[in-house]
C-alpha cells in the first residue's frame, strides 16, 4: 500500500507539474540571483524543486518512447528527412552549414565585445573561432565543389591541411590560458544559467565523442576531420566552463590551486587536440604517399 501511494506521488496529474515546474523556476533564479541562498525559505525551493525534477524526469521516461518512435516514422516518411537520416555526407553537409553560421556568429560577438570592454580576452577567443570558421569554411567548399567520398585523394589532402591548422588552435588555446591564470580572465555565468550551460557543455561533448567513433567507421577523411574539430571545440568549452565555476563557486578556493587545475586541464586539452592533429596528418599523409606510388607504379 506504501509502495503505491508512493508510486503516486512520483505521477502526479500534469496540471501538477505544469504548476510547479513555472514556481521553481522562479524561486530558483529569485534565491541564487538575491542571494538567499542560506534563507530557511531556499532550502525548500530546493527540496520543492527536486521533487519537480524528478517527476518531470519519471514522466518523460514513460512518455518520451511513444513520442519518439511516432517522431521517427514522420521524419522517416518525409524525403528530406529520410536523407538527413540515412545520408550521412549529406548530413555532414548540414552540419557544416550550421556550425559554421554558430562559429561566425561567436566571432562577430567576441570582436564586438572586446572592441566595447577593450578587452585581449575576447580578441584571443574571436582568433580561436575565426580559426574554426576558417577549417569548417574549407570542408564546406569541397564538399560543395568536390563532393564527400568523391575523390579519396583530394578529401585526404583537404583533411590534412585542416588537421595542419588544427594545430595552431594551440596558440590561442595557451594564451586563453595564460589569460585565465595571470590576469583572471574567464567566463561568468551567474544563478541557473551556470547549470544549464554545464548541462549543455557535458552534452556536446559527449556527442562529439560518439560521432567521432562512429564516423571514423565509416572511413571517410573528411566526415572524420570534421568531427575531430566538433571534439576540439568541445573540449575549449570544457575548459571555459570550469572558469565559470571557479568564478561561481570557488570564491574560498587558494588561488594556486584554481590556477593548478586550471593549467592541467588546459594542458589536457592541449595534449588532446595535438595528438589528434597529427594522428590526422600523419594517417593522411600516408594513404596519399600509398596512392600515389599505386599512380605512379601503374
Amino acid at each position: 500500500m506504501e509502495w503505491k501511494k508512493l508510486i503516486k506521488l512520483l505521477y502526479p496529474p500534469v496540471w501538477v507539474i505544469a504548476l510547479l515546474t513555472p514556481l521553481c523556476t522562479a524561486a530558483l533564479i529569485i534565491v541564487f540571483m538575491f542571494g538567499y541562498d542560506e534563507h530557511p525559505l531556499a532550502y525548500a525551493a530546493y527540496v520543492l524543486s527536486f521533487y519537480t525534477l524528478t517527476v518531470v524526469v519519471m514522466r518523460l521516461i514513460k512518455v518520451l518512447p511513444k513520442h519518439y518512435k511516432s517522431a521517427k516514422n514522420k521524419v522517416y516518411s518525409n524525403p528530406l528527412g529520410n536523407r538527413l537520416m540515412t545520408d550521412m555526407p549529406f548530413r555532414t553537409r548540414v552540419s557544416l552549414y550550421g556550425s559554421l553560421a554558430v562559429n561566425l556568429l561567436y566571432v562577430a560577438l567576441n570582436v564586438t565585445s572586446g572592441i566595447i570592454y577593450q578587452s585581449a580576452w575576447f580578441y584571443t577567443l574571436a582568433l580561436y573561432y575565426t580559426i574554426l570558421a576558417v577549417m569548417r569554411f574549407l570542408l564546406v567548399r569541397f564538399a560543395n565543389r568536390v563532393g564527400i567520398g568523391k575523390n579519396r585523394f583530394k578529401e585526404l589532402r583537404r583533411s590534412r591541411l585542416c588537421g595542419f591548422i588544427l594545430l595552431t588552435v594551440n596558440l590561442f588555446l595557451s594564451g586563453a590560458v595564460l589569460m585565465i591564470i595571470y590576469r583572471n580572465k574567464g567566463y561568468e555565468y551567474h544563478g541557473i544559467l551556470i547549470y544549464i550551460m554545464a548541462m549543455y557543455t557535458f552534452y556536446i561533448t559527449i556527442i562529439a565523442i560518439i560521432n567521432l567513433v562512429k564516423y571514423r567507421k565509416l572511413g571517410s577523411p573528411l566526415m572524420t576531420m570534421t568531427k575531430i574539430i566538433n571534439l576540439a571545440a568541445a573540449l575549449v568549452s570544457m575548459l571555459s566552463l570550469e572558469t565559470a565555476i571557479f568564478s561561481e563557486f570557488g570564491k574560498d578556493m587558494p588561488p594556486e590551486n584554481k590556477q593548478l587545475m586550471i593549467m592541467l586541464t588546459g594542458a589536457g586539452v592541449s595534449v588532446i587536440i595535438v595528438t589528434m592533429s597529427i594522428f590526422s596528418i600523419v594517417k593522411n599523409t600516408v594513404e596519399i604517399k600509398r596512392i600515389k606510388e599505386k599512380d605512379y607504379g601503374e
